[in-house]
C-alpha cells in the first residue's frame, strides 16, 4: 500500500483529541459510535449497514476535506507572496469537526492558549466525558474515544477542572447546558450568511468574533477566518518580513480578502506555516 502523503500532512494539522489516529498510512476516526478507516479506500466494520456506510463516508469526506479542489487553490496563489506555501504544504486540506458541538467546544478550548496546550485540554475532556469505542477493521484492533455529547459533558461537570481548561470550562459548561435546553441551535447557523452567523454566535457568553469565525469554518466550512488570530498575524509577519506588532487585523484582511472563495483555506495554510515555525523555535530551545 502506498502511503497517502496528503493524508499524513492533513492529519498532522488536526486536533489530537483521542477520537482519531493515523498509523501505517491509515486514518481511523470514531464517528457515531463506529470507528471507520481511510487509506484512499474507505474501511468499515463488518456489522455496518449500507445506509450507515454511506452516511459516515460522507461525513469522513467532509472532515478530511477530500473534495477540496487544491489545483484551483494553488493556481490562485501561484504568482503571489504566498506561493511558497504550495511546496511547504502540498496536499494539505483543512480538516473539519465531526459535529457542531465538538467544534464549539474545541474552539472555546483554544482561546488565549497555544495550540499544543489546547489539544492537551481537549483530549483530557474527551477522556473524562467521552465513550471508549473498540472495533476490528481489516484485521486491526482499533481503540478510540467518541467525542462527548453536551449531555455527557454536563453529567461530569464537577470533573471538568481535571481537564485543565481554566476559565474556559465555565463557557463550555454554559454552552452545553444551553444546547440541552435548546436555547442555542448550532446547526441552524449553517444556513445563515457569514455576518448573520457571526452576530448569532457572538450573542452567547464566551464567544467573541475570533471564536465565531473559527467555529464557522471548522464546523461548516464557511469562508471565514479569525483575522485577529495571533498565529495568522505571526505567519503574515514572517512572510512579509516585519514584526508581528506591525500586523493588525485590518492588514490580514487586506492581504487575504482578495483571494475570494479561497481566503479561508489560505488563512489555514498561513496558520499551519506559523505552527511549523513555532515548532522550529521550540526545538532550538
Amino acid at each position: 500500500m502506498v502511503e497517502n502523503n496528503w493524508l499524513k500532512i492533513t492529519t498532522h494539522e488536526m486536533i489530537r483529541n483521542g477520537t482519531w489516529c493515523y498509523k501505517d498510512g491509515i486514518f481511523f476516526i470514531c464517528i457515531e459510535n463506529n470507528i471507520i478507516g481511510f487509506n484512499g479506500d474507505y474501511l468499515f466494520p463488518d456489522n455496518m449497514s449500507i445506509r450507515e456506510k454511506k452516511r459516515v463516508k460522507n461525513k469522513l469526506k467532509f472532515v478530511l476535506g477530500i473534495d477540496i479542489n487544491l489545483d484551483d487553490f494553488y493556481s490562485e496563489i501561484a504568482d503571489t507572496k504566498f506561493s511558497f506555501l504550495i511546496d511547504e504544504f502540498y496536499g494539505l486540506r483543512s480538516p473539519a469537526a465531526v459535529t457542531a458541538y465538538q467544534a464549539i467546544v474545541e474552539t472555546i478550548a483554544q482561546q488565549q492558549v497555544s495550540f499544543e496546550f489546547a489539544m492537551k485540554t481537549i483530549e483530557n475532556l474527551v477522556k473524562i466525558a467521552g465513550k471508549r469505542v473498540e472495533e476490528n477493521i481489516e484485521g486491526k484492533k482499533v481503540k478510540l474515544y467518541r467525542f462527548p455529547t453536551a449531555e455527557e459533558v454536563v453529567k461530569v461537570k464537577d470533573k471538568l477542572g481535571e481537564a485543565k481548561l481554566g476559565y474556559r470550562k465555565e463557557y463550555i459548561k454554559e454552552i452545553s447546558e444551553k444546547l440541552i435546553r435548546k436555547e442555542i441551535d448550532l446547526n441552524k447557523v449553517e444556513k445563515m450568511s457569514e455576518e448573520e452567523a457571526i452576530k448569532y454566535m457572538t450573542s452567547f457568553r464566551g464567544i467573541g468574533r475570533w471564536s465565531a469565525e473559527l467555529f464557522l469554518t471548522y464546523t461548516f466550512r464557511k469562508n471565514t477566518y479569525p483575522a485577529n488570530d495571533l498565529g495568522i498575524r505571526r505567519g503574515v509577519a514572517k512572510i512579509l518580513g516585519i514584526g508581528v506588532k506591525e500586523v493588525k487585523e485590518r492588514d490580514v484582511r487586506e492581504l487575504i480578502e482578495p483571494f475570494g472563495k479561497w481566503k479561508s483555506l489560505l488563512a489555514f495554510y498561513i496558520t499551519c506555516y506559523d505552527r511549523r515555525e513555532q515548532s522550529k523555535i521550540r526545538a532550538k530551545g
